[in-house]
């Protein structure tokens, strides 16, 4: 009877340390304080750009299309798609973990023993096994598959955004190369009637062979910066052709200043309510990396469940049913029943359930450090693309106005010349100052875009 007792309470005793195996996770990692730093002078609001689809975002028709064809058949996007399906699948199998599993195991024996008549034997059984989920190991294996489900499908939206940004950024520099070609070739017809002159005025006596070599000499440089030009140009296309999984074909955008492109992109980096970024806790529910993040602490919290759950016994019942004519029964045999339950407690497993559980916990605390690393990096995301569209905002006043005053300036020194009030060095440097600041506006532009996809991005867009 004592006996009896002592097993009576140890089972008890297992019973009640093991019912912390069931919990369900909470995250206990505290956020950062203030994620965006110093923003740059915008005060946060519950407003923010991220809360505007995609399509929203991006208004040019275009674009759209481009970005449906990249959804559609990029295959990076595709491959998180399949992995989604794959862990869907796991999980269902997780779940089925807690049915139990049969067998149709039918054997026949023939035998003969000297002279003996042979003896025929057959049993036709249905096998039952059944795993009872008394410590929580099933269900923290679920639990962690659901959760791994949830990384699947965070990584499918993380693909998602990046991909959608990618495509935008690759339009909008095709833009750029657009514009830069279109300011190459005025300028090769500005320069190349500028040359025209100077050869004019050699033959004349006018001018010094010298001149007509440094004028011909810059002229050729814009001749050989229009090839590159057209030849990044196609580069990019066959970027984008990629993204898109379709052969290297010419891509159809709009031009630089359509008014579509002017108000999705160039006009937008100069008001201040496209520059809207929310409060922190926005960017950590729509950010996929900070919610992948949580969902790899999620799974390791339900492995170590699942670790200690692997030193409480496992039981298990087995059963058998079905026909028999073994042990002299005659046919067609009889009916065969059996039944059996057993317990196993792990004793001494080399150490392995031990290693098991400390190598679950060490990993646990290593993704809560990593949780607090990508909120981190989240706000510097912010804070950066913030910065950089104020600054292309600020600039962009500036090189205007350059442009404006170097075109004046082209304009009034060509006029000196032809009145013999300026050498043609002149010239050349006010043509060549022109064309420097009529690049250096278009960059500018492109990176005011370009950091404002980024901010976008940065805050959570782009996934749905």
């Amino acid at each position: 009877m004592r006996y009896k007792n002592i097993i009576a309470a140890a089972a008890v005793s297992m019973m009640l340390t093991g019912c912390g195996l069931y919990n369900k996770y909470e995250k206990t990692v505290e956020d950062p304080a203030d994620p965006f730093g110093t923003a740059v002078g915008v005060s946060t609001t519950d407003e923010s750009i991220a809360q505007m689809s995609w399509r929203e975002f991006f208004s040019d028709p275009l674009l759209q299309k481009l970005i449906e064809q990249a959804l559609a058949n990029n295959t990076d996007l595709n491959t998180a798609r399949i992995n989604i399906e794959k862990s869907e699948i796991s999980l269902k199998t997780k779940k089925l973990a807690y049915l139990p599993s049969l067998y149709f195991a039918p054997q026949g024996i023939l035998s003969k023993f000297g002279t003996s008549a042979w003896s025929k034997s057959y049993t036709i059984p249905l096998d039952v096994s059944w795993d009872i989920d008394v410590f929580g190991s099933i269900t923290n294996k679920k639990r962690a598959a659901k959760a791994a489900l949830l990384q699947a499908q965070m990584t499918e939206e993380s693909t998602r955004s990046n991909l959608i940004s990618t495509v935008a950024q690759e339009y909008f520099y095709l833009q750029l190369l657009d514009r830069e070609l279109d300011i190459l070739i005025e300028t090769d017809s500005l320069w190349k009637a500028s040359l025209d002159t100077q050869q004019a005025l050699y033959e004349n006596g006018q001018a010094y062979s010298t001149a007509v070599n440094q004028q011909e000499s810059s002229w050729l440089d814009v001749k050989t910066q229009i090839v590159d030009i057209r030849r990044v140009i196609r580069s990019t296309e066959n970027e984008i052709c990629s993204l898109l999984c379709i052969t290297p074909q010419h891509i159809e955008r709009a031009h630089w200043y359509a008014d579509h492109y002017h108000s999705a992109a160039d006009k937008r980096m100069f008001e201040d309510r496209y520059l809207r970024i929310g409060i922190p806790a926005q960017m950590l529910e729509r950010r996929p990396d900070i919610r992948l993040a949580n969902y790899y602490m999620e799974e390791a919290f339900y492995n170590v469940q699942a670790a200690r759950a692997a030193f409480f016994p496992s039981i298990t019942l087995n059963g058998e049913v079905g026909w028999s004519n073994n042990g002299g029964l005659v046919n067609p045999g009889k009916l065969l029943w059996q039944f059996v339950g057993s317990l196993t407690q792990p004793i001494f497993a080399r150490g392995q359930i031990r290693a098991n559980y400390k190598t679950s916990k060490l990993t646990e605390e290593n993704l809560k450090k990593k949780y607090v690393q990508a909120v981190v990096d989240a706000g510097n995301d912010v804070n950066e693309a913030l910065a950089d569209c104020r600054a292309a905002r600020e600039k962009h006043e500036y090189y205007h106005r350059q442009v404006e005053v170097l075109h004046e300036a082209f304009v009034g020194t060509h006029e000196l010349m032809d009145n013999g009030k300026a050498k043609y060095l002149e010239v050349l440097t006010a043509q060549e100052s022109l064309l420097s600041a009529q690049l250096n506006e278009a960059t500018n532009m492109y990176n005011g875009a370009q950091a404002l996809i980024a901010l976008y991005v940065a805050l959570g867009g782009g996934t749905k």
